[in-house]
């Protein structure tokens, strides 16, 4: 019943550029430095790179790949189980009309004919409504987890690139040709490294397999993250 519904809330998975992580983890002002000047820009400068080495990393599969964030998605999908079964009641009766309507549409009259598909296009368009309300909501929420951790992940990145000798490292978040990336080997793959340095970092510990059948959060992999596909809205009969 859950596994249905919860691909599409999933599917909005957050995605960043490398270009915010230098700046998300440039040092900050010194407390005594002088105030930035009225109409300057106050965007910090991004940390030099000095090394020679070009590097990969899955932003998003580091993210939501971290101990943290498998929990923060974890306490979402439970958030949001609510909305789930009110999605899928929703279907289910609109299973039952369009059943109804395969079944009864050589027996009904011109006018109650008329009334079942209106109802049902009534229907369809409410449920379409409360998915697209619903994945937008869960995507919005999880653009948050996901700016939240980056702001303590971005420091952990930076130095591991520069206590390693990379002068470029280029998000793979997006499959080319969403990405200028056309590929991306593992030996150049640095996520996995991240990951490892964050969960040491942060303290917190892998979560628990859920009880229940759920997609899992997006893996760390050279490659785009994959995924789940919403799942198919019921289109109005004709």
């Amino acid at each position: 019943m859950k596994s249905k519904f919860l691909g599409i809330l999933l599917a909005s998975a957050a995605t960043f550029t490398f270009s915010a992580l230098a700046q998300t983890g440039s040092a900050a002002t010194p407390s005594g430095a002088a105030s930035t000047p009225a109409g300057a820009s106050s965007a910090p400068a991004p940390i030099a790179m000095t090394g020679t080495k070009v590097g990969a990393i899955n932003i998003e599969g580091a993210i939501f790949g971290s101990n943290e964030g498998q929990k923060e998605v974890q306490t979402l999908q439970k958030k949001f189980e609510p909305k789930q079964s009110e999605l899928k009641q929703q279907n289910d009766e609109l299973d039952q009309l369009k059943k109804q309507l395969s079944t009864q549409q050589d027996k009904l009259n011109e006018e109650a004919l008329a009334n079942l598909k209106k109802q049902i296009e009534g229907k369809q368009k409410s449920f379409d409504r409360s998915m697209q309300d619903a994945q937008e909501e869960f995507g919005s929420q999880q653009q948050d987890i996901a700016g939240k951790i980056l702001q303590k992940m971005a420091p952990v990145i930076m130095k591991y690139a520069q206590e390693n000798g990379f002068g470029m490292i280029v998000d793979t978040s997006k499959p080319w040709p969403q990405s200028p990336i056309l590929v991306a080997g593992e030996g150049v793959d640095i996520t996995k490294q991240v990951v490892d340095l964050y969960n040491a970092q942060s303290g917190v510990a892998a979560p628990a397999a859920p009880s229940s059948t759920k997609p899992a959060a997006p893996k760390p992999s050279g490659a785009g993250a994959a995924k789940p596909a919403a799942p198919k809205t019921n289109e109005p009969a004709k």
